[in-house]
């Protein structure tokens, strides 16, 4: 299975000449992962932490919800309802080849628990999907605007995966992706055993600066 074509960003070469993190940023339904590359600047992270920042683009396919016409999507999403009638087949595919990434990170030294998993929308559930089907701990799971892929399965997790930190945020606005959603993969996550912490902006469906300051804090927690 070939590598997703993805935008890496390196640690600054002067202060750190190689990265000893990896944060891994997915993007939502028609995007690419040039949409996330603006927030690095905005996390203002500290350099001591040598994050190498990835950002995957997803393949161009049918999504029923788009009239069938092909778009940047990681999988199908069939109907308006989102978390309903799931794609089963294309979650399965696109957790496999972000699951190629990590391993690919583990061979170039960066550490289970140096990684994390982040994503907006339809790529904020593939990561919390991703991520807690690990048979490690990761350093993180960063799921913002999204709901549960194939809530069934969270009854067969591993017991060590559950030590993962995750932050769910989402707008209380959310007019793509209901706020109650949200809330309800919180619950999912938390009676699961994850240690999850679930924060809520005056917002819609997109991110806000204040969200922003939140999400640097916690990425800072989890890579100290």
């Amino acid at each position: 299975m070939q590598l997703l074509p993805c935008l890496e960003i390196e640690p600054h070469k002067d202060t750190n000449p190689a990265a000893n993190a990896t944060i891994i940023w997915l993007h939502g339904l028609g995007a690419d992962g040039y949409d996330f590359k603006p927030i690095i600047p905005q996390l203002n992270l500290s350099e001591d932490l040598a994050v190498r920042f990835i950002f995957p683009h997803a393949p161009n396919m049918p999504v029923t919800v788009n009239g069938g016409f092909p778009m940047p999507a990681w999988y199908d999403i069939k109907d308006a309802t989102i978390e309903g009638r799931q794609d089963l087949g294309g979650i399965k595919a696109s957790a496999a080849r972000i699951q190629q990434l990590i391993d690919r990170e583990v061979e170039r030294g960066i550490l289970p628990s140096r990684i994390i998993l982040a994503g907006f929308s339809q790529g904020g559930a593939l990561a919390v999907y991703t991520g807690t089907h690990q048979p490690q701990p990761l350093a993180g799971i960063l799921g913002l605007s999204c709901y549960t892929l194939l809530p069934d399965e969270q009854k067969h997790i591993p017991a060590a995966t559950k030590q993962t930190p995750v932050l769910l945020a989402h707008g209380k606005y959310d007019d793509v992706v209901d706020f109650s959603l949200g809330e309800a993969s919180y619950q999912l996550l938390s009676q699961a055993g994850f240690a999850v912490e679930f924060q809520s902006f005056e917002m819609a469906h997109t991110v806000s600066d204040e969200e922003i300051t939140v999400i640097a804090d916690w990425i800072s927690r989890c890579l100290k």
